[in-house]
């Protein structure tokens, strides 16, 4: 062949089809010439590799190329294998002949065949895709490719590739030799043969085109080895042919267009910088990626992009150091990925020098610290290592702002790496830790999660290991204060000197000192001011306690900045006096003895000294910032996502192990969230996380059950015991709860051993003097464990009995009353399946000692306000365990009654324990009564019944034993109706066995029939008979029946609430009105004629503890007579506007209740639920926000009542402030989400405009249109059709305002198909109503501007006519 044009060759090839061969065959319809063309072309080569120049056999392979998707996958094996072999033999002489200088003529004869070989072979990657593509539609099944293994070399037999054609072919297997091959190719010395530069890079680019063509499958760059040979050939390329300008390109290129290789193209610039020491080409693509401008709306580029900065940054971080003041510019990119990208690499730099630092190397020590001057680190020392170190670390604290979360989720996540430095950077970690803390207030669930996980990560790596690393404040202050006192007494010696030589209590000091003492004081003001925190200063957090510690540690931190030693003595003011005297007054002896003192004192005990306060500061500081996150954190653990309040229960796991002083109060918090109704095991970043509650009851198992090392068995039960007891220690209800229900899962899962169990009953019947709380403890978690498991308690009842109803119960009240909460668990914890006459309770005899004992522990007599809880669980012990227990409160309330009234005096006129004598004997920390109990009315009775009293006369008596006579009444009368429930169940049961015997058994025998008489009679034939005859007993007999106990107090209840101006005492009115609302549980009849009297208390009680029983009653008494409270519900809402905060929640959670569940009818209140929404106190706002998503489940109850809550908020004496109104609606709005409920209300909201007159209703009308979503073009519609209704509000700004920003809205959600001319014709008539509107407005002020001035001149005229006419009147 005379010429070959490579250039040529290579632009004609762009288009394969128009592919000019001049000796081209045609192999698409003999398959067979295909086998004889490709023999006699391998043939040539094998006999010589120059035979490529030869016009046939060169042609040959053109033909088969261009017509490769008719070939084979043998033929293909065998085109490479040629090809291959002739072209590495080529390459082989051709090094010989360059390496023999002087055969000039022989080196230039390999030109054309070596270009030729490369164009040839970058044609076959091309077409060896084509082949692999195509032969997969007609390739063998997998089985048989799998049976055959290797093909390759059986491919060289004619016959064999024309009876079997689907032979095995596999290109991917080909292309590691094939890149080798490549590689030894651009080891070749071509600037022997090429001569011009155009020429060598044309070559250059051919050989290394495959290359490029490879990468681009993502495929084939998951091998390594093909990763290998392409990093290896573009190294070998960039470093020894001059292609680096060509392989910039390609490399920029393939990153904006190619995802998958950004990491693959990070490493192999890495490789070339590290191995083949070639760093300039990575320099280059980092200058132009640093002058890349990505937008907002690109996602694809820069996630490529900032994958690669990335990891070029871990495999090479000082080669992007050099460049990082050109990269940083991507901090204020608008594409958030890149900012991601930098906060990553920033992280990864620090790493290095950090590392570099420590090693104690300086920045000298990398492998490419000498290339390139202005790194700021080459040839540094560890100074200005830590100076770039503290920029960086600025850097990131920086972007803890960032607008988009994921950047600050990036941050907080590439700080929390950094903690795992060997390097600890005390000062930076303080800084991270009041980042961490702010971030916990962050909207975003995910950045708040990141903030938690950095404060466990910081607390884990801290570097405050020297006392042990427990971080306690209390303990830290100690060491703090030890060592403080421990510095200023070895420079308070010193100061002595000049004490004796001034005369003065106090070290004198220079003047020259004093004035830069007091500039620091003033620079350490200014930066306080500034809030900002400076490497050596503590923050003193407002207590007032430490001023003056602080105040020395401020001055000792600076004197550490400034490198002197300044004697701190004394106060400021002091200072201040003597910084007033000359220099020429000091004495100078002493002076100078005071300067060879402190000469002295500079050794190394003095410098440890200042060292170690030093480092107790800093960890103060740290402690603080760690308790201060505490607070915020506990929220967290009411998050609703879950991987955050995981974090949060991994957080106070952490802090609590540490013995933080704060975290204690963060575990109980995590108590609640045993009732957490996620039971399922979430993952994320492939790791499996547990459920909320198993983690919690994991987190409870490792701090208090789990033992400790170096403990024998016994001490190991002592100290599980002593753990669970003070579980219980100023515990809530609330939180006594949650813990019983934790109790019983762990008890249930066999975590609690029977020998924990024996230690509780020791430490509860222990005759030894033990704290109260101690065996309360005990007894409560007895109870708690007794859910799971009754013998907890069933084997030792005798225990509870001696102990807690015995002489302990008599001298501890609460001890008493929690024995009666463990006698209770007798029964066990089993639920009453509704409808189910099953009962596996468990009834006592009532004569046995437990109830003799249970009435001598309520009837014994007590004047704490203790014995109302005990009382109230010793009577529902008695309605639990009794077989009839109305006997024995019966014969209790009896008792109460005659110790109140019988105390007659000797004339029976009056009691001798009159009111104001109560006064007197009352013990002042025993009962809570108002000191206006002294009014000698205010314990005085009203004439009763007193049938068990047998007589009429006035009566008056003891204010406290009374209030304890009707609580036991009340609480008596409500367990009865359920000791009622139960009877008529009992009834049913037994009813129902009868007829299952009937069935079963015939008639049955006489005397089954006999037994069963009886109950006939009184039961009924039926069960509709048997609850009617309880209905009966219930509303008739209880209070109203001749025989009932009950009906004597009535009256008294009714009279005593009903006149607070007679009964003024505090305990006596609370106690009334709560077993009022008890009786008003019992009777409709009664509930009918008295229930406006608690309607009135609530609204007259100044009392907020009954107006907030009164709520929960009448909650009570809704569900019990629904349609008597129905009459009165507005008076009901109005505990939502009570100025008291515990009444307000509890009128919110009883409206909840009733209304979620049906039992009140909404009658246009919900504007006041609403109301709560916005609610200064959290709690009221959260349950409001819940009481609305719960709502939302119900069918259309949002949507019915949202008119009437746009109506209460908005006018009349409800409304509320706009912006309130506006962040109301917000919410609410979320949960219309229907579309045609949308439609409805835009075509309703419409109408209003019609009858408003504010601007103010304009406006809310406005917004509340400006909420919904406008998905439909019906929507749009009504809008339009509605312009009639507002056309003439347009003229308000706001309101106009509200109107774009729902054509916004329109034109978003409206099809890229349809036409906006009709959103656009919108759009125009009301910008002309706005117009005409504002013009309209502007000349009624003009009118009544005219209007007013022309009053004015009348008036003027007025004025002047009275004087004339009087003038005239006098003349006259």
């Amino acid at each position: 062949m005379e010429s070959f044009e490579l250039q040529d060759e290579l632009q004609a090839l762009q288009d394969v089809a128009s592919y000019a061969i001049d000796n081209e065959h045609d192999l698409s319809d003999d398959p067979g010439a295909v086998s004889d063309l490709l023999d006699s072309a391998v043939d040539a080569l094998a006999n010589s590799s120059d035979n490529i120049t030869n016009p046939a056999v060169f042609d040959a392979y053109r033909s088969l190329l261009k017509h490769a998707a008719a070939l084979q996958g043998a033929h293909m094996i065998k085109i490479l294998d040629s090809l291959s072999s002739a072209y590495l033999a080529h390459l082989d002489a051709t090094v010989r002949d360059i390496d023999e200088e002087d055969q000039q003529t022989c080196i230039a004869a390999h030109k054309m065949p070596l270009e030729m070989y490369a164009f040839l072979l970058s044609w076959f990657v091309t077409a060896a895709e084509k082949v692999k593509t195509a032969g997969d539609d007609d390739a063998p099944a997998p089985a048989p490719k799998a049976r055959r293994g290797r093909g390759g070399k059986a491919a060289a037999s004619r016959t064999t590739t024309r009876t079997k054609p689907t032979e095995d072919w596999s290109w991917q297997n080909q292309i590691p030799p094939t890149l080798n091959l490549i590689s030894k190719v651009l080891r070749m010395k071509s600037q022997k043969i090429w001569q011009a530069s155009a020429e060598k890079e044309t070559f250059i680019n051919c050989v290394v085109r495959p290359v490029y063509y490879i990468i681009e499958n993502e495929q084939y760059m998951k091998s390594a080895d093909i990763r290998r040979g392409v990093y290896k050939a573009i190294c070998l390329a960039v470093k020894h042919q001059s292609h680096a300008l060509a392989a910039q390109i390609s490399i920029m290129q393939s990153l904006q267009y190619y995802e998958h290789l950004s990491e693959p193209l990070a490493e192999c610039l890495a490789i070339l910088s590290r191995d083949f020491d070639h760093p300039q080409l990575g320099d280059e693509i980092l200058r132009e990626i640093a002058g890349k401008t990505f937008s907002a709306q690109d996602t694809k580029g820069p996630r490529a992009f900032s994958r690669f900065l990335v990891r070029y940054a871990e495999l090479s971080p000082r080669q992007v150091l050099k460049q990082l003041s050109l990269l940083l510019s991507h901090l204020d990119s608008e594409s958030y990925p890149m900012r991601m990208a930098l906060v990553e690499v920033i992280g990864t730099i620090i790493r290095e020098l950090a590392e570099s630092a420590e090693d104690g190397a300086g920045a000298g020590g990398g492998a490419d610290a000498g290339d390139g001057v202005g790194v700021g680190v080459a040839g540094g020392d560890k100074q200005k290592v830590m100076k770039q170190v503290n920029g960086l670390y600025e850097l990131l604290l920086e972007r803890t702002l960032d607008l988009s979360s994921y950047v600050r989720v990036k941050v907080l996540a590439t700080l929390a790496r950094l903690c795992d430095n060997t390097a600890k950077f005390p000062q930076q970690r303080l800084a991270m830790a009041r980042a961490a803390v702010d971030a916990l207030e962050d909207k975003a669930a995910g950045v708040r999660k990141a903030a938690v996980a950095i404060l466990v990560k910081l607390i884990l790596t801290h570097p405050y290991g020297l006392y042990g690393g427990l971080l306690s404040e209390t303990e830290w202050r100690e060491r703090y204060e030890q060592e403080s006192a421990i510095l200023a007494k070895m420079e308070g010696e010193v100061g002595k000197a000049v004490e004796r030589a001034e005369g003065e209590d106090g070290s004198q000091v220079d003047e020259e000192e004093d004035e830069e003492d007091v500039k620091k004081k003033s620079r350490k003001k200014k930066r306080r001011n500034d809030d900002e925190d400076d490497d050596d200063e503590m923050d003193v957090d407002g207590e007032e306690e430490e001023d003056d510690e602080e105040e020395e540690e401020n001055n000792d931190d600076e004197e550490d900045e400034e490198g002197d030693v300044t004697m701190a003595d004394g106060s400021p003011r002091k200072k201040r006096a003597r910084r007033k005297k000359r220099k020429s007054e000091l004495d100078l002896e002493a002076l100078t003895n005071e300067a060879a003192a402190l000469g002295a004192l500079n050794t190394n005990q003095h410098i440890q000294a200042k060292l170690t306060k030093k480092f107790c500061l800093d960890a103060l500081e740290f402690i603080r910032t760690v308790e201060d996150g505490m607070r915020v954190a506990q929220k967290l653990l009411a998050s609703t996502n879950k991987l955050e309040v995981l974090e949060a229960m991994e957080f106070f796991r952490v802090t609590y192990e540490y013995r933080f002083d704060g975290a204690e109060a963060g575990i109980k918090k995590m108590l609640h969230l045993i009732w957490s109704k996620d039971n399922n095991a979430t993952s994320e970043d492939g790791r499996e996380l547990k459920s909320v509650r198993s983690r919690l009851l994991e987190c409870y198992r490792t701090i208090y059950f789990e033992p400790v090392q170096n403990l024998d068995p016994k001490q190991q039960i002592n100290r599980i015991a002593k753990n669970m007891i003070k579980m219980t220690y100023e515990a809530t209800l609330a939180e006594l709860t949650s813990l019983e229900e934790m109790m019983r899962q762990l008890m249930d899962e066999g975590h609690i051993h029977e020998d924990i169990v024996a230690k509780l009953w020791q430490v509860y019947s222990s005759e030894r003097p033990l704290p109260r709380a101690q065996r309360r403890g005990a007894v409560i978690v007895l109870g708690m464990l007794a859910l799971a498991k009754r013998s907890v308690v069933a084997d030792r009842v005798e225990t509870l009995v001696k102990v807690g109803l015995g002489d302990r119960g008599k001298t501890d009240v609460t001890l008493a009353r929690y024995t009666c909460v463990a006698l209770q668990r007798l029964n066990g914890s089993a639920k009453k399946v509704k409808g189910s006459l099953l009962d596996k309770t468990l009834r006592i005899d009532m004569e046995n000692p437990l109830f003799r004992k249970l009435r001598d522990t309520v009837e014994r007599p007590c004047r704490t306000k203790e014995w109302f809880p005990m009382a109230e669980q010793a009577i529902n012990t008695v309605y639990a365990l009794g077989e009839r227990p109305d006997v024995l409160c019966g014969a209790l309330i009896k008792s109460l009654a005659r110790r109140v009234f019988a105390k007659s005096a000797a004339g029976g006129d009056g009691i001798a324990a009159s009111a104001s004598q109560v006064q007197v004997d009352k013990d002042p920390d025993a009962m809570d009564e108002d000191e206006d109990s002294v009014d000698p009315d205010a314990t005085q009775m009203s004439p009763t019944k007193a049938s068990s009293q047998g007589g009429t006369g006035k009566d008056s008596g003891d204010a406290f034993e009374l209030s304890q006579l009707l609580f036991i009444v009340g609480h008596v009368a409500i367990k009865q109706i359920v000791f009622l429930e139960l009877v008529e169940r009992e009834w049913k049961r037994q009813k129902h066995e009868k007829e299952m015997a009937a069935k079963i058994g015939g008639a049955g025998t006489p005397n089954k029939a006999k037994d069963q008489e009886e109950l006939d009679q009184v039961a009924g034939n039926a069960e509709d008979e048997i609850g009617e005859r309880i209905a009966a007993m219930r509303e008739h007999e209880l209070l109203y029946g001749s025989q009932s106990l009950l009906a004597t107090f009535g009256p008294m209840l009714v009279h005593i609430c009903g006149s607070p101006h007679k009964f003024k005492n505090r305990t006596l009115r609370m106690a009334a009105t709560l077993a009022f609302s008890k009786f008003l549980c019992v009777s409709s009849q009664f509930c009918e004629q008295n229930h406006r009297l608690l309607f009135k208390i609530l609204e007259t009680s100044k009392d907020p503890s009954i107006r907030s029983n009164i709520v929960i009653a009448l909650g009570d008494v809704a569900v019990s007579f629904s349609s008597i409270i129905d009459e009165s519900n507005d008076e009901l809402y109005k505990g939502l506007r009570d100025p008291d905060i515990v009444v307000k929640k509890n009128t919110l959670m009883v409206l909840t209740h009733l209304i979620l569940n049906g039992m009140v009818k909404v009658k246009g209140q919900m504007g006041e639920m609403a109301k709560c929404v916005e609610d200064e106190d959290e709690r009221i706002s959260d349950l409001a926000k819940m009481f609305f998503s719960e709502l939302s489940t119900k069918d259309n109850a949002i949507y019915n009542n949202l008119p009437d809550v746009i109506s209460h908020l908005s006018v009349g004496a409800h409304a509320i402030d706009e912006e309130a109104f506006q962040s109301t609606m917000k919410y609410i709005f979320t949960f219309i989400e229907k579309e045609k409920q949308a439609e409805n209300i835009v075509e309703k909201l419409c109408q209003r405009f019609r009858l408003s007159d504010e601007p103010r209703q304009w406006r809310d009308i406005a917004f509340c249109l400006s909420l919904l979503p406008f998905k439909s073009e019906r929507s749009v519609k009504k809008l339009i059709e509605g312009l009639q209704f507002y056309r003439d509000k347009l003229h308000d700004e706001a309101v106009y305002a509200r109107f774009q920003e729902i054509l916004t809205k329109a034109r978003s959600n409206k099809s890229a198909n349809k036409p906006d001319a009709e959103l656009n014709e919108f759009e125009s008539i009301l910008e002309e109503n706005r117009r005409q509107g504002a013009e309209d407005q502007d000349f009624e002020k003009r009118v009544q501007g005219r209007k007013a001035i022309a009053k004015k001149r009348a008036t003027r005229r007025t004025a002047r006519k009275k004087p004339v006419a009087q003038q005239d009147a006098d003349s006259d």
